[in-house]
């Protein structure tokens, strides 16, 4: 979908920990004729390095504890254990400290997680920018309106859950989706 977006203009660069999630995008790339998309596998990291303060935008689909997904799987909420969470925690703020030196300057940086939790999500991001003071967080919300991609009532529904600092929290009681949140932030 981005790729689409970007209308084979630019590169984006995929990239996780789990090669077995890399090369799930592969069927996919051939069926949509995406050819600005570049594979990174997690044994090749440094192919990264050259693009270190060159990126417009590094989206990072953060790892997390899936409670935005116990609408569907309602028992999984029961093996959720403070350790797992203490433990995706440190590995969200690692990820964001490391893509961050990814960003651009005046480029921007999106955190996204399936979790309902602030400790995951609204947490992480005032970690995060307590640390990096070169970040600063905008409005997730018109962010995500200005691409174009969200119909009006997609439109509506971000504006509704806009949290206080910009960032967006959608849940299965309030927005009748699953958990999700996301937060942008620009690199001065």
């Amino acid at each position: 979908a981005m790729a689409a977006q970007m209308q084979g203009k630019g590169q984006i660069f995929a990239y996780d920990i789990d090669g077995r999630r890399l090369s799930a995008l592969i069927p996919r790339l051939k069926r949509s004729g995406a050819h600005n998309v570049q594979l990174v596998h997690p044994s090749e990291p440094t192919q990264l390095e050259d693009l270190s303060d060159q990126m417009d935008l590094v989206f990072v689909d953060a790892p997390c504890t899936g409670t935005g997904t116990w609408r569907r799987r309602p028992d999984a909420k029961w093996r959720l254990k403070e350790r797992q969470l203490e433990k995706r925690m440190g590995e969200q703020d690692e990820i964001l400290a490391a893509a961050s030196a990814y960003v651009k300057p005046g480029g921007r940086l999106l955190y996204a997680t399936c979790s309902f939790l602030m400790e995951e999500d609204e947490d992480r991001v005032a970690k995060f920018l307590a640390a990096h003071s070169e970040f600063s967080e905008e409005d997730a919300a018109e962010s995500a309106i200005a691409s174009g991609l969200l119909t009006e009532e997609g439109a509506a529904l971000v504006r509704k859950y806009r949290g206080p600092t910009g960032s967006v929290r959608l849940t299965p009681r309030r927005a009748g989706t699953d958990g999700f949140f996301f937060a942008v932030l620009r690199r001065a």
